[in-house]
């Protein structure tokens, strides 16, 4: 028996205690991240789910209720089977938009100071009778054990102790971008704590009351009433009622969503979670079945809510009782502290801050400072309200019974809550409505009972007599006319209202279809600017702390100035002083006071972006139509990125939207350095090259020559128009554009200089006895002149032969130049297209061809005008007409003739090579400019000539094709684009 209710006191004082140290030691990093971050401890420090109403108030209601007491765990594990679409959403808008309670998010979505004040209140009134509830029972677990009537004195005390660690464990800092690491383990361990002592007195109710598992058999078939007072009300209790509770409870109670979603480390213990901490719930029930029969069995003669102390305090198992009543302090503890930290960040938010604003009263030399004692003193406030409640009211009724009237309370939000993430039609009218019918129907159906019950003075007012429902379980009454109210006045007032444009757009990021804020015109354009700006609202010291932390977050330099990246800082500054001050005031502040520069209203490329890291980093499971769409989105989108062709799309602002793989790769730019950002800030050459190309009259650019990190590159360009899909009202919407495909054709080109050059050497190969022939009768004539020479004395006619030497020698150098350039051509950097005069081209090529044995027996005639020019490259239409006159040559017969023809044509030149030979058959000319393809034996020629003609024509922007001349033979038809200009020049 412990008898001294100090040393129960100092037991509790020191576990609490043992708790800080735990926390301090987290915050210091003397436990591994590992372990702190592990989704177990997440799962343990939901367990502060648990209080005295489970850890001593769950016996009590299994006697009076039987088996329903498990449908507030039912109810709780249900909601976590659904956290993929209920769970998840919310914690990612809580850590997007750093909300720090629920009246944070609610005021987040419905966007009124009124949903933030009423969801303040409403939640600090219907969570006291909780907290009064945690006071009640660790008093009365004293009594249990001391068997005497605690001191006035107790309860006060254990109220101010819980107040000091509670600013401890939770307003050491301010900022909620830091997470309370060391509370998470903390309450985790208390959780520990509080798990293993029930299943230590569940096994000593087996063990030592009934002796083990057949001593319970038959003492359960000796008392068959024990069963059946717990199957009985199964079927008469309020199951639907007690579970929809308990459903809401998981997640709005104050500390329930503290724990979840605002101490959230890591997004994926969630996941885990959803199976997890129902597990945990499971094995912290188990025991209590056992003792209400060991209870019953021992006869004990107090209040059943309290057998699992009497248990092992009657036994004489000291540890076990002192075991027992520091899980029960734990419970009671970890509820209180928590709900205080998340109702004082609630008060704080949307009570004491709006107010001091609206008066601009707020201190302007140590903000945080004045907010960290703020919400110190709301603690302590809280508390010592939990602490009057309790002493104010004599409670008569068990503590699952007061428990309940916090729990309909706490439902009367979950209509807001679902239509949060379901119903964008929702407003604040009809939210504001709903809820206050709720509370209205609240305080009639429980709390004016509560207050009469306890003999203070109150309205003589029974709501379920009034309605004839005095027979219905009055929570089962409670919970469906408060509900019920609340969810027709949701709706009625939300579809007499209209939702506005903040409702909107808050109804969007909500459903995660949230395009970034519309922009406002003003006169911030630099991050100092911005800085400036902010301070005027909350000082200096504190605007140069967030801009800093809004910095480092987006990893941005203090330099920064452009437009996209300047929107992007300024709403991360609206998201951190969400977390500072609530959203609606982090939005008034942002709203009033940084709007960006004019020029930056048009944001097509920020809104893409941010949808697509979305729905990329989206944990949501769309469904439907909706599934379907974003999985077209997903393939449309990773077909534009695996394209062979560079993709640029560019706002009608010049922001660039789209920079594809292929785009990143041929100019060296990656895709996060382009994409967002103005065509300007693009390197060298790319934002000359684009802009002159949108803003030009083509729409397809071939052959480009750009010289890229080093290294020429030849590009085809295209582009279109992109029509807005609202016409007129592109520039207010942001819609249309222009959309460039960029075509990297370097190693085509680099293909077909090797193919040429190969061809040409092929020529030269079949050229070579006709050079050695020509070579070599000039080499005898210069052999008989000089040796004429030795016997010439008259000094004319030696003059004669020098003349005549040098001339053989001039023709001998000639041949030679003309092999090496025709050998040559391609092979260095390629000249700008200049004028061509075709008839000197063509008069180099029959010089060139001539050399060859055939090209001496067939005649070959140029009748190209002597004024005719075209626009390219010299040396490349060269070999084109070597290559076609090679190919007249080896069609013609002995005695035939070649003639080279040319004229002007509307829009350039056209040039004709026409033989006498066979002609092509008509089946065979279109493919005759196909690569490889012959009509000749095999191993007699390549196939490659005339592909190579078709290749550089086609560069030059020209056509070629042939056809058969009527009279026998073939002729190959060129049409080049004129140079006009460089003739006139």
């Amino acid at each position: 028996m412990i008898s001294e209710i100090g040393l129960l006191y100092g037991a509790g004082v020191a576990y609490l205690g043992l708790l800080f140290f735990i926390a301090h030691a987290t915050e210091r990093g003397w436990l591994p991240a590992a372990l702190v971050r592990h989704p177990l401890v997440y799962i343990l420090s939901l367990g502060v789910y648990a209080t005295t109403w489970t850890y001593y108030g769950s016996v009590g209601f299994a006697q009076s209720e039987g088996y329903t007491f498990l449908t507030i765990y039912l109810g709780l594990t249900l909601a976590f089977l659904l956290a993929p679409v209920l769970l998840a959403p919310v914690l990612r808008l809580v850590r997007d938009y750093q909300l720090t309670s629920l009246a944070d998010l609610f005021a987040f979505r419905y966007r009124s100071q009124l949903t933030g004040v009423l969801v303040t209140l409403f939640m600090l009134v219907g969570v006291l009778p909780y907290i009064a509830l945690q006071i009640k029972a660790v008093t009365e677990s004293v009594s249990v054990l001391t068997r005497e009537a605690p001191p006035n004195l107790l309860a006060l005390g254990f109220c101010a102790t819980l107040g000091l660690f509670a600013i401890l464990f939770g307003a050491r800092h301010i900022t909620p971008r830091e997470k309370h690491e060391g509370l998470v383990v903390a309450i985790a361990f208390e959780s520990a704590v509080k798990l293993g002592a029930l299943l230590l007195v569940g096994g000593f109710a087996l063990f030592q009351v009934f002796g083990g598992p057949g001593g319970l058999g038959d003492w359960l078939a000796a008392h068959p009433q024990a069963l059946e007072t717990l199957y009985a009300p199964v079927s008469e209790g309020p199951w639907s009622s007690l579970m929809l509770l308990a459903f809401a409870a998981a997640f709005l109670l104050p500390r329930q969503f503290h724990m979840l979603f605002v101490e959230n480390m890591d997004p994926r213990s969630l996941q885990v979670a959803s199976w997890g901490f129902p597990l945990f719930l499971l094995l912290l029930n188990l025991p209590i079945p056992l003792v209400l029969w060991a209870g019953q069995a021992r006869g004990l003669e107090i209040p059943p809510d309290y057998y699992v102390l009497g248990l092992t305090a009657g036994d004489g198992a000291g540890w076990l009782a002192l075991l027992t009543f520091i899980g029960g302090v734990s419970a009671a503890s970890a509820m209180m502290i928590v709900t205080t930290l998340a109702l004082a960040a609630m008060c704080l938010n949307h009570l004491l801050l709006p107010a001091h604003v609206t008066q601009q009263s707020l201190p302007r030399s140590n903000l945080y400072g004045w907010l960290l004692w703020g919400r110190r003193l709301l603690i302590l406030l809280i508390i010592a309200l939990g602490y009057g409640f309790y002493w104010l009211l004599e409670f008569n009724q068990g503590l699952v019974q007061i428990g309940l009237i916090s729990f309909v309370a706490v439902a009367q939000f979950l209509p807001g809550f679902l239509a949060l993430l379901f119903w964008p039609r929702a407003t604040r009218i009809g939210f504001i409505a709903g809820l206050s019918g709720g509370i209205l129907m609240w305080l009639l159906a429980l709390i004016l009972p509560l207050l009469e019950a306890s003999g203070l003075p109150g309205l003589p007012l029974n709501l379920a007599a009034l309605m004839g429902a005095e027979e219905e379980n009055r929570w089962a009454f409670a919970t469906f006319w408060s509900l019920a109210v609340n969810s027709v006045l949701f709706v009625v007032g939300s579809l007499l209202s209209r939702p506005t444009r903040e409702e909107a757009e808050a109804a969007l990021a909500c459903r995660r279809e949230q395009l970034p804020p519309a922009r406002s015109s003003g006169e911030v354009q630099s991050v100092s600017q911005l800085e400036t700006h902010l301070a005027r609202v909350v000082g200096p010291q504190t605007a140069a702390l967030e801009v800093e932390r809004a910095l480092q977050d987006l990893e941005l330099e203090a330099t920064e100035r452009r437009p996209a990246e300047l929107r992007r800082l300024r709403g991360r500054l609206e998201r951190n002083l969400s977390g500072l001050m609530g959203p609606l005031l982090a939005r008034m502040m942002v709203d009033n006071r940084l709007d960006v520069a004019p020029q930056t209203q048009v944001a097509l490329a920020d809104s893409l972006r941010f949808v697509e890291e979305q729905l990329e980093h989206s944990t949501v499971r769309l469904r439907g139509l909706a599934a379907e769409l974003d999985t077209l989105r997903r393939y449309h989108r990773q077909v534009l990125h695996e394209l062979p062709l560079g993709v640029c799309s560019i706002a009608p602002c010049g922001d660039i939207l789209i920079w594809n793989h292929t785009m990143s790769t041929i100019s060296g730019i990656p895709a996060d350095d382009a994409v967002g950002q103005p065509l300007e800030s693009l390197k060298d050459p790319w934002e000359g090259v684009l802009r002159t190309f949108i803003n030009g009259d083509d729409r397809h650019l071939y052959k480009l020559q750009l010289s890229v990190e080093g290294r020429y590159r030849w590009l085809n360009l295209h582009k279109a128009a992109i029509e807005s899909l609202i016409p007129g009202d592109s520039a207010a919407h942001g819609l249309g554009g222009m959309v460039v495909l960029v075509e990297d054709l370097t190693e085509l080109h680099t293909l077909e200089s090797e193919v040429a050059h190969n061809d040409r050497l092929a020529s030269i190969g079949r050229l070579a006895a006709g050079v050695a022939h020509e070579i070599g009768n000039p080499l005898t004539g210069i052999t008989s002149l000089a040796q004429n020479l030795r016997y010439e004395q008259d000094p004319a006619e030696v003059e004669l032969t020098v003349r005549q030497i040098l001339e053989q020698t001039r023709r001998i150098n000639d041949i030679v130049q003309s092999l090496i350039t025709f050998s040559h051509a391609g092979e260095a950097p390629r000249p700008l297209p200049a004028a061509v005069d075709l008839r000197a081209c063509v008069d180099e090529a029959l010089q060139l061809v001539q050399l060859g044995e055939s090209g001496r027996e067939i005649a070959c005639l140029n009748h190209v005008p002597r004024d005719l020019r075209a626009r390219g490259n010299q040396q490349r239409l060269l070999q084109v007409f070597v290559n076609l006159i090679n190919n007249a040559l080896q069609a013609s017969r002995a005695g035939d003739r070649i003639t080279i023809t040319g004229e002007r044509v509307p829009g350039g030149v056209e040039v004709h090579v026409e033989d006498e030979g066979s002609g092509i058959e008509d089946g065979l000319l279109d493919q005759i400019f196909e690569p490889f393809f012959t009509t000749k034996p095999p191993g007699e020629g390549t196939g490659l000539g005339l592909s190579v003609v078709y290749s550089i024509i086609q560069d030059h922007g020209g056509t070629v094709f042939a056809d058969n001349r009527p009279e026998g033979g073939t002729r190959f038809r060129i049409r080049l684009p004129a140079a006009e200009e460089e003739v006139m020049a």
